[in-house]
């Protein structure tokens, strides 16, 4: 009862002054500007992340800070004002984030991928007015999953539309990440065909209710709460057919597992440079081993040795899946979707790893005054299961070996 409490409180600081933008966002034009402005954010969200984890401190001046930066809009397509910036350089950038605040990292990602659905399915008076909104400055937030439904894919919320193409949108949300910070969120609802729409609906809507409801152990400020819509009412200029991209082959489930997997490869390296400057300068070493630093334990080197090792593995993978993704999109055919989506899986599978991994030996190679409270470590561990928990590793596995022994290929929908 208390984490609800708090939960509420800290959704009462948010003012209507949050969501104004005072001055247009920053345009960033370079991959390697893009990087830049990422490393000199995540040295000062890491500053008090672990008192917004402690805390459940909604993140309102950092998120403002990071949408400001032009970060949010650096998949926009060169040809409408965006950097257009590759995949890797995504993946770099929420890797950097995520290490520093694996919630700030998480926010961000359904946005980016709702502007991919953008890109693919919306009209091109719809890019032209999204996309310079974005680049202005506004975030997309995410309505899209259920709880208590079949499956994750069995979505209740629905949309009717009138002859002029404009929605009635009812239903129920929850793991609606970012909702609450975002200026415009993205409804997943189906119609009567069962074809999925995103309406993606001004913030302050009538009939739309957010609530800062998360209480998960883990990414606790990334406001996954709940997003209840009672006949809200859906001008057609912000209804998306979000549908044609799995009926077609695109690349678009494989950009949201993507983001994922990159969320969870900042994890680990957040959480093995911890594990650094924890062993370096507070652990003890052990009494059989004769040494005077922990960092000389040759077990510990080891550890480390292996921590780092399986980290570069996983990053590499996810590199190439970037690479695919990027190839995909310029050449959007059977072979270069099916090459994506199985190197976002594989990725998928190696930065769950070294995630859980490296928050696990944490605690191991630091000591037992590691687990005080006080010093909040446990949240890199909580982050790392959490986050990971978004689709089952164990069926990437499957996804994979099925295509290269039975040449199956893999399903196209945001779960692959």
């Amino acid at each position: 009862m208390t984490a609800q409490i708090d939960i509420k409180l800290h959704e009462a600081e948010i003012s209507k002054e949050f969501y104004q933008i005072h001055q247009p966002a920053h345009v960033i034009k370079t991959d390697q500007e893009a990087i830049q402005i990422a490393q000199q954010l995540a040295e000062d969200f890491a500053k008090e992340a672990s008192i917004r984890d402690h805390e459940r401190r909604l993140p309102l001046s950092e998120i403002n800070k990071y949408s400001q930066s032009g970060l949010w809009a650096i998949n926009i397509p060169k040809q409408y004002g965006g950097a257009g910036a590759s995949y890797k350089t995504l993946a770099e950038v929420v890797k950097t984030i995520s290490s520093a605040d694996p919630s700030l990292g998480q926010i961000a990602q359904n946005h980016w991928v709702f502007l991919e659905h953008i890109r693919l399915d919306a009209t091109e008076e719809q890019k032209q007015f999204f996309f310079k909104a974005v680049l202005g400055g506004e975030r997309l937030g995410n309505a899209f999953s259920e709880k208590g439904s079949k499956t994750v894919a069995d979505l209740t919320t629905k949309i009717e539309f009138d002859a002029s193409g404009n929605g009635i949108v009812n239903g129920q949300k929850f793991f609606a990440t970012g909702a609450l910070l975002a200026h415009r969120i993205p409804v997943v609802a189906i119609d009567a065909e069962g074809k999925p729409f995103a309406a993606i609906v001004p913030q302050g809507t009538e009939g739309v209710k957010i609530t800062n409801d998360w209480s998960g152990f883990g990414q606790r400020t990334t406001v996954s709460g709940s997003v209840e819509l009672n006949n809200v009412k859906v001008d057609a200029k912000y209804i998306v057919p979000i549908y044609q991209a799995f009926v077609r082959p695109t690349a678009a489930g494989a950009i949201s597992q993507f983001i994922q997997a990159a969320v969870d490869a900042g994890i680990a390296r957040g959480a093995i440079q911890e594990t650094i400057h924890y062993v370096r300068n507070f652990a003890r070493p052990w009494i059989d081993s004769g040494l005077d630093k922990a960092s000389s334990d040759p077990y510990t080197i080891a550890n480390i040795g292996e921590l780092k090792i399986k980290l570069r593995a996983a990053e590499a993978v996810l590199d190439l899946a970037g690479l695919a993704i990027d190839l995909a999109l310029a050449e959007p055919i059977e072979d270069h979707i099916n090459e994506a989506t199985l190197l976002v899986a594989e990725a998928k599978v190696l930065t769950t790893d070294i995630a859980i991994l490296a928050a696990n030996k944490l605690f191991e190679l630091s000591g037992t005054r590691s687990t005080l409270s006080e010093l909040n470590l446990d949240r890199y561990w909580r982050n790392a299961r959490t986050h990971t928990l978004h689709d089952p590793v164990r069926w990437k596995y499957n996804i994979v070996g099925n295509y290269f022994l039975n040449d199956v290929p893999p399903p196209r929908h945001p779960w692959s």
